[in-house]
């Protein structure tokens, strides 16, 4: 199974491709795309859309997991989070691709085992998970990179658990 995961940024969206292979999870794409602050945003939106739509027909992953959005100190920038992330589902969601979301705790804890794993502990992490020569870099394909791993983690148990509550149980 092949998961894209995304961190999603209007400045920086980060994407990793992750793949299970002979049971081991393997990297096939990991980077960063760019828009620059001097574009419109409706711009610099369709960039990411069409950045994520030449990924999924790239890869053709089963599934797009994206970090949730986090609400720090900066409403501003979780509104521009949440229209990236708008964009990346667009771009899903007009190929029939399912989306999850992980908030960033789920993810450091996928991942980490701890939801509170600071950025350079996730990044080490990803690199032994997925047998990497060196730390991803940079921060938002290490996250992304993170997110798709937590999806192959996590995704199995929700779907089986899905399934027994479906079934009554049985």
């Amino acid at each position: 199974m092949i998961i894209l995961g995304i961190d999603p940024g209007l400045a920086s969206t980060g994407y990793g491709v992750v793949a299970r292979r002979d049971g081991r999870l393997a990297a096939l794409d990991g980077g960063v795309i760019a828009t620059a602050p001097d574009t419109p945003q409706e711009r610099r939106l369709a960039q990411i859309h069409e950045a994520v739509d030449a990924l999924l027909c790239e890869h053709e992953p089963q599934a797009v997991a994206l970090e949730e959005l986090y609400f720090g100190q900066n409403a501003r920038t979780a509104f521009a989070v949440g229209h990236a992330r708008g964009a990346v589902m667009l771009a899903a969601g007009l190929r029939g691709i399912p989306c999850r979301g992980y908030t960033p705790q789920q993810v450091k804890g996928a991942v980490c085992g701890s939801g509170r794993a600071g950025k350079e502990q996730v990044a080490r992490m990803v690199r032994a998970l997925l047998g990497l020569l060196e730390d991803p870099a940079p921060d938002h394909a290490a996250d992304a990179l993170a997110v798709a791993i937590c999806d192959h983690n996590c995704a199995p148990l929700a779907r089986a658990l899905a399934g027994a509550a479906a079934g009554g149980g049985r």
